[in-house]
């Protein structure tokens, strides 16, 4: 059969209009609307069979939804206007008799050129939308199937307009510059975050982390939900993050606004922080990357300041330093057991340099693969690490002092 004559078929018996006569044909005829493909094969099939030339009163298979269009654009700019936003994503639900209706009528006429439903009905309202905040705003959106900042999604079968907000991603690195400070929220060990007399009802262990010094000030000027750090590893609590910072990613969830100077906004970040804090390199990503920076094992590179039990001399430190070198085997360590599975990981220590202070104290700097317990490295942890530096010294080892100076590679 020809178009024009499953066009006559369609149309037999049929009311259709002429986004929905088009839609069964959607792939022919390349730069044409739906309802241009409508119309176009309704006035040549009124042309052909010399007839009188109607307009559809309420279409089967659509039930006129095509109608409604501009309604949902604009009702859709009025729950967006105080969004920022560059990208969006219509998503239609539609009755199930509907789209029921379609596919029997599609297999009895043998009709393959089309498109479904929701498909045309998204591209439609979505072209729309993105000329109401033309109109507007006087700048252009883009639709975006893959990393929108905004979802529209339309219920016709209860007339309703739902949105969703898709959270702001900010990638940079942070440098924590005094101890005490946990990475993340740490929940009061008392009430298990629900509020109590030692925490003075805030469900917080400790006062202050370097997701709050990050988040809560982004999250205030974003209009934001709530906010969630992301981090590649973490640092101990007493220990400080320095050098280039660990890279990380916050997330705000619901934010109202996503647009800012990012120079501005990271020198606004570190006043808030006073010290405690720092961030560098700001700037928005997509939210895959989150994955990707907390599964990656970059090399890192450690100071720490070391206790030694017994005496030790400046020649015996070299030699221990010398030995050490190469593969490490750490079983999970006892200070982390009760949250990590016990396995036995295997990592490598690259370079160990040591500054003997006295004969009970010492500086040593390292770089080691990703994931190596350093704190283990030094103590052995009661053999759960081997080597390590007590071992090859034989006696006691503790670190007294950590910071880690750099984490290496790229993240972006």
């Amino acid at each position: 059969m020809s178009v024009l004559d499953q066009a006559a078929a369609l149309l037999q018996n049929r009311d259709l209009c002429d986004d929905c006569l088009g839609r069964q044909f959607a792939k022919l005829g390349h730069g044409l609307s739906n309802a241009q493909r409508g119309q176009a094969l309704r006035i040549a099939l009124c042309l052909q069979n010399n007839n009188t030339y109607t307009q559809t009163e309420l279409c089967p298979l659509c039930l006129n939804q095509f109608d409604h269009i501009e309604k949902w654009a604009n009702l859709a700019y009025e729950q967006l206007a105080d969004h920022e936003f560059n990208t969006y994503l219509m998503g239609t639900r539609a009755p199930q008799f509907l789209s029921d209706a379609e596919a029997e009528l599609r297999e009895q006429l043998g009709l393959t050129q089309g498109e479904p439903f929701k498909q045309s009905y998204n591209r439609t309202v979505g072209k729309a939308f993105g000329e109401v905040v033309q109109a507007h705003q006087h700048r252009e959106v883009d639709v975006d199937f893959q990393n929108p900042d905004l979802v529209v999604n339309l219920d016709l079968t209860w007339d309703k307009l739902s949105l969703q907000v898709n959270p702001l991603y900010v990638f940079g690195r942070y440098r924590k510059l005094v101890r005490g400070i946990p990475q993340t929220h740490w929940p009061c060990s008392a009430c298990k975050g629900k509020g109590c007399q030692d925490c003075n009802d805030t469900g917080d262990q400790y006062p202050n982390s370097v997701e709050s010094y990050i988040g809560k000030p982004l999250n205030a000027l974003c209009h934001g939900e709530s906010y969630t750090l992301h981090g590649a590893g973490r640092e101990d609590i007493d220990a400080l993050m320095l050098g280039g910072g660990r890279p990380f990613i916050i997330e705000i969830k619901a934010p109202k606004k996503r647009f800012f100077d990012w120079p501005e906004l990271t020198e606004h970040i570190n006043e808030k922080a006073a010290g405690n804090v720092e961030v560098l390199d700001l700037q928005p990503v997509v939210g895959k990357l989150v994955g990707q920076i907390k599964e990656k094992k970059a090399e890192k590179c450690y100071r720490v300041r070391v206790s030694f039990e017994t005496e030790i001399t400046e020649a015996q430190l070299q030699q221990a330093i010398n030995g050490l070198i190469g593969k490490i085997e750490q079983q999970t360590p006892n200070r982390v057991a009760h949250r990590r599975a016990d396995l036995v990981r295997k990592r490598e220590l690259f370079e160990m340099k040591g500054n003997w202070i006295d004969a009970n104290t010492a500086d040593i700097q390292l770089r080691c693969s990703g994931g190596l317990y350093v704190k283990e490295l030094i103590s052995g942890d009661e053999g759960r690490t081997m080597p390590s530096l007590a071992e090859k010294l034989s006696t006691p080892a503790l670190v007294t002092a950590l910071d880690v100076t750099d984490i290496l590679g790229k993240f972006l």
